[in-house]
């Protein structure tokens, strides 16, 4: 295992749509490892592939209820099948810097995914790790958080960043 790099916000990495993944084999659990060691060593409680430059479908999150324990999902070739109700959350990202800001997701979802054998698997969940899991299947799609901002927030924050990345 060992730890990975995190894109940051404007790689072109974080905006391509990641392949679907066919493969399950000791490369897969190889970079699934090395996930889960840079997400709670960055802390977070959900990490993408392409943020760290692996543009597959994989995510893996923290599942455990409580914000001390470990309890890690790996979703490959995730998909939301169902989404129910509206919640409005404080969000942040580990590839997005100096940025926390209200987002409105689905209260409840239904994801479809493979485990790391390629068996296919199905989950309902809810609230706070509902809005987990969405903006971690975002990332699979290129899409960011700041990308379901208001356009002038958005907007605000890209003048942001280029002011910091010409310093």
């Amino acid at each position: 295992m060992s730890l990975r790099t995190i894109l940051k916000f404007p790689d072109p990495i974080l905006r391509q749509k990641a392949r679907k993944l066919s493969t399950f084999d000791k490369s897969l659990q190889n970079l699934v490892n090395d996930m889960i060691e840079t997400m709670y060593d960055a802390p977070g409680v959900g990490l993408a592939a392409p943020q760290i430059g692996e543009s597959v479908q994989l995510i893996v999150v923290n599942a455990s209820p409580d914000a001390e324990g470990k309890d890690t999902m790996v979703m490959i070739n995730p998909e939301i099948t169902a989404k129910e109700g509206c919640q409005v959350d404080e969000e942040g990202c580990l590839s997005v810097l100096d940025l926390t800001a209200t987002v409105k997701r689905s209260q409840k979802v239904t994801v479809s995914y493979q485990d790391e054998m390629g068996e296919r698997c199905e989950v309902t969940v809810e609230d706070r790790f509902a809005v987990v899991l969405q903006h971690e299947i975002d990332h699979l799609n290129g899409i960011l958080f700041i990308d379901h901002l208001s356009t002038l927030k958005r907007t605000l924050y890209k003048k942001k960043i280029k002011k910091m990345l010409a310093a």
